[in-house]
């Protein structure tokens, strides 16, 4: 599907803190006020990061299901919970996110060095979510952040079979100090990758700090998709720091436009990547 964008906002992540960027959403209703504003932009999934009462990074079960209905309540967006948490949380934590009952989860395919940290997905982590996924019929966004897993994905696929809904969509992060750059030859590699996945495979692809404009250029150049969002990058420009995860998408939509994709509204996300429509 070339002819729209999809486009997702992931608004807060775990890395930054709010005393550094006083503008990152963590509480709920300053979460479901930027889903709203940015659904409005032109937004249709939003990727979730959840903070504590003292805006520190939780997987905590029961704010995580306060947050999935809020988010349903509120917009219509599909809501996707990060299966990755912080780099500190255990296997378990991370499994235990899918029993809040999202339409969406991440699932990344192999472990990579993050910054100074490591970021540990072992391949039986790995098979354990697709397959907890599969049975609860929760689409699994693929979280690629070099180009050896989407050989992992596709080992998975073969042995383990298709994902819930039937279709696999894969977001390529790029510039992550320890995985593949953020640059149009390293998206190229890996949309020649993808020809060794199931027929119609979709991707996002999204760009860290400096490599947000660069990876959004060429993901719409090459067919793919978008995410952007405060949880990638807290600078506009250089010396500019974002000052809302609406300036991002509104961004975003803008580039989408001119390249006569317009996005896809949540409705159409929701058909694209085989999720049931909501009742």
């Amino acid at each position: 599907m070339t002819t729209g964008t999809l486009i997702t906002v992931a608004p807060t992540g775990a890395e930054s803190t709010k005393a550094d960027v006083p503008a990152l959403p963590v509480t709920l209703d300053e979460l479901v006020g930027t889903a709203k504003e940015c659904e409005a932009l032109g937004a249709a999934v939003i990727h979730v990061h959840i903070r504590d009462g003292e805006a520190r990074p939780t997987l905590d079960l029961g704010r995580l299901r306060d947050t999935v209905a809020a988010l349903r309540e509120s917009t219509d967006l599909v809501v996707q919970l990060s299966s990755g948490g912080a780099v500190t949380d255990p296997e378990r934590d991370r499994l235990a996110v899918l029993d809040a009952g999202p339409e969406m989860a991440s699932c990344t395919m192999g472990t990579v060095n993050f910054g100074d940290d490591v970021f540990l997905n072992r391949w039986e982590f790995i098979v354990d979510l697709h397959t907890r996924m599969q049975e609860r019929g929760v689409v699994p966004e693929y979280e690629i952040f070099d180009l050896g897993h989407l050989t992992a994905l596709q080992r998975l696929l073969g042995r383990y079979g298709l994902p819930a809904g039937g279709h696999v969509h894969v977001d390529f992060v790029m510039g992550v100090p320890g995985g593949m750059p953020a640059s149009a030859a390293a998206l190229v590699a890996c949309c020649q990758a993808l020809r060794d996945l199931p027929a119609g495979t979709t991707f996002s692809a999204t760009g860290i700090g400096r490599g947000t404009i660069p990876v959004i250029l060429a993901s719409l150049s090459a067919g793919g998709h978008l995410r952007v969002g405060m949880e990638d990058t807290v600078t506009y420009a250089k010396g500019r720091p974002v000052e809302s995860n609406m300036q991002l998408v509104a961004r975003a939509v803008a580039f989408a436009q001119l390249a006569q994709r317009p996005p896809v509204t949540p409705g159409e996300a929701r058909e694209l990547l085989g999720i049931p429509a909501r009742g």
